[in-house]
């Protein structure tokens, strides 16, 4: 039976959205109820709280919505902060933020380039590899910058748990070429993360929620 002091989060396990909202809901220790969406099949209560019908959707108990991952992970982090994801170690949120920008406004459309090319006839694949690889060798830079292992400095923090889904999905595309390149930085960070617990509990895998059963407990013990 549904909590009515718990937001709902509706997500998809895959979508690498939905996957920096999981991981900063999971970072902050903030509790709700996750229902698993099928994306060929969503459920008119996710509809009804948010048209656009994308994930991932978070319905907070006073019925607000947040349809933004980057609002989901604000809010989760603002209300508990235990891992200090807000505050980097080097550098600021402001600037975590810009890198987060660039990585929504112009990785991620190369990205979608790159992965689906038979949805852009104007853009080949090789093309969108290679541009998105520019925002790749940014972030090794940035990582060997000295600043640490993480994006913003020793430890992780906002940016890398946003940045990381995408990353990751980029990787999947073409895993021999990705080794391949001029990132062993980049590699050993995007390594750790998803070899880590944290991302081990985001990942976690639930069965398709049917309305009028009660979503699951997340993040998971």
């Amino acid at each position: 039976m549904q909590d009515p002091r718990l937001p709902i989060l509706y997500s998809f396990r895959r979508c690498p959205y939905a996957m920096r909202a999981r991981l900063a809901l999971a970072a902050s220790g903030e509790r709700c109820e996750l229902r698993e969406v099928v994306l060929k099949n969503k459920p008119p209560d996710m509809l009804a709280a948010s048209p656009k019908g994308t994930v991932p959707v978070l319905v907070l108990p006073d019925a607000a919505v947040l349809e933004q991952s980057l609002d989901i992970m604000l809010w989760a982090l603002r209300r508990n902060d235990p891992l200090r994801w807000l505050a980097p170690e080097a550098g600021a949120l402001d600037g975590m933020l810009a890198l987060v920008a660039a990585c929504d406004n112009h990785f991620k459309p190369q990205l979608d380039r790159y992965k689906y090319p038979g949805r852009f006839a104007d853009a080949p694949a090789g093309t969108a590899r290679e541009l998105g690889a520019q925002f790749l060798l940014e972030l090794e830079a940035r990582l060997a910058s000295g600043s640490g292992p993480q994006l913003f400095g020793a430890r992780a923090a906002l940016a890398d748990a946003a940045v990381m889904p995408f990353v990751r999905q980029f990787a999947m595309v073409e895993p021999a070429w990705f080794e391949s390149q001029p990132w062993p930085l980049l590699r050993a960070w995007l390594a750790g993360w998803t070899t880590s617990p944290l991302f081990e509990r985001a990942m976690h895998k639930y069965a398709p929620w049917a309305p009028g059963e009660a979503g699951a407990a997340y993040p998971p013990a």
